[in-house]
């Protein structure tokens, strides 16, 4: 029931934070005339023969209409209810509805981060639990060296490298999401989208050599976007766990005859998982942070289009919101299921709720 309760507040928490950064985002576009406001709700196409006083009239007639010269509560009510039905304005340099045009690139975003994750969560407790263990030996030398390495580079640094070794040199990898041979693939007529994944997909459509191929074409992306989050991930992981290893209870246990393997990876690194937990949560919004530069480099078809799309041509608010709270609402959900798993882990959170 403690567990419940406690998944129950980081989704309470989650959902205030939510309500605060949407009205602040609000609340900055609200600087802006009534008139500018009402851009976002713009019908797609507008006549060609539409005189100056008929705009003019279409614009007075969206003000109205979404309550923009309402006070600031009443216009935030409407627009977030707006929100919640779909409805995020029509953005003219996608050409297309806003939350339709991040639903179709989130799959490739969220694929990336996946993979990312899977690298560099169970390689950063694993590296970094030897390099506790084994403290001041050859690997925990050769850990804090590259880890130095690790965060010394900054992602935009290390996807440039990767290029440059492994597309440009070696011709192992190549950027974007599939290559030429394999994109008209998904878009075939018989192609079924199960899960967005490619990677998955391609194998559920019995067709494996898609899945490799997208898998050929994550590795540059994924490698960069883990390398970062790897070392710090690995860095606590190594300092709690030589923490762990000056308390009581290890050496009570090695008193009592247990095996240094058994103190380390079935106690000390047990009790080293909440705050490697901890320091994942608060590094969510640098990994999605990065997820965008590193697509915009390896020109990765994901919500970074987005972004960047929003400023290219023409001022795009519709679409720079749009993008401003899907990437917060990412990195909420990623911040509550970590919350969530901490408390499962650790048993002194569920006795504290």
């Amino acid at each position: 029931m403690s567990i419940l309760r406690r998944f129950s507040f980081s989704i309470l928490r989650s959902v205030l934070t939510l309500l605060l950064i949407t009205s602040a985002l609000y609340a900055t576009v609200m600087l802006t005339p009534p008139e500018t406001l009402a851009s976002l709700y713009m019908p797609e196409r507008t006549s060609p023969r539409m005189t100056e006083e008929m705009y003019e009239e279409l614009l007075q007639g969206m003000v109205e209409k979404y309550h923009l010269d309402d006070p600031f509560p009443v216009q935030y009510a409407y627009w977030a209810g707006n929100l919640l039905r779909g409805n995020w304005g029509y953005s003219p340099n996608l050409q297309e509805d806003v939350f339709t045009g991040l639903a179709r690139r989130a799959p490739a975003t969220l694929e990336l981060t996946f993979y990312a994750i899977l690298l560099y969560f169970p390689l950063g407790l694993l590296s970094g639990a030897l390099a506790g263990t084994r403290k001041k030996g050859v690997m925990d030398r050769l850990f804090r060296a590259t880890a130095f390495v690790a965060t010394s580079l900054t992602p935009m640094i290390l996807a440039i490298i990767m290029m440059v070794v492994f597309y440009i040199t070696l011709r192992w990898f190549a950027p974007g999401r599939l290559g030429t041979a394999f994109a008209p693939m998904i878009a075939a007529e018989g192609y079924k989208s199960y899960t967005g994944f490619v990677t998955i997909d391609g194998l559920l459509n019995n067709n494996p050599e898609l899945s490799l191929d997208a898998l050929r074409h994550l590795a540059m992306p994924a490698l960069t976007l883990a390398f970062a989050q790897w070392a710090i991930l690995g860095r606590i992981t190594r300092a709690t766990i030589i923490e762990e290893n000056e308390k009581e209870y290890i050496i009570a246990g090695r008193a009592r005859g247990l095996r240094e393997r058994t103190l380390a990876w079935r106690y000390a690194l047990g009790n080293a998982a909440a705050p490697v937990l901890t320091h994942s949560m608060l590094s969510a919004a640098s990994l999605m942070t990065n997820v965008f530069v590193v697509e915009i480099i390896f020109n990765y078809p994901g919500l970074s289009t987005v972004g960047v799309k929003s400023l290219a041509f023409i001022p795009d608010a519709p679409s720079a919101m749009g993008f401003a709270i899907y990437s917060t609402v990412l990195v909420l959900i990623i911040t509550t299921l970590l919350d969530f798993l901490k408390v499962v882990i650790d048993p002194r959170l569920r006795e504290s709720v």
